[in-house]
């Protein structure tokens, strides 16, 4: 789900790493909490793609990591 238009740059988001992350570590993940849904990028490319879910998809995929 793209994020609307401008959304992202009014609000900036606060992105979270796992504290089992390292700058060392091969494959990191951060999330954010925003407004238009839980956004996901790759720790090692910050300016990246990312992706935007929705609330219960994110809670549905959480078990499974």
């Amino acid at each position: 789900m793209p994020l609307k238009p401008g959304s992202e740059a009014s609000i900036a988001p606060e992105w979270i790493r796992s504290s089992y992350s390292t700058d060392e570590g091969p494959d990191c993940v951060e999330v954010a909490a925003h407004p238009d849904g839980i956004l996901v990028r790759d720790s090692k490319n910050p300016g990246g793609p990312r992706l935007t879910l929705a609330p219960g998809a994110w809670a549905a995929f959480l078990p499974s990591v």
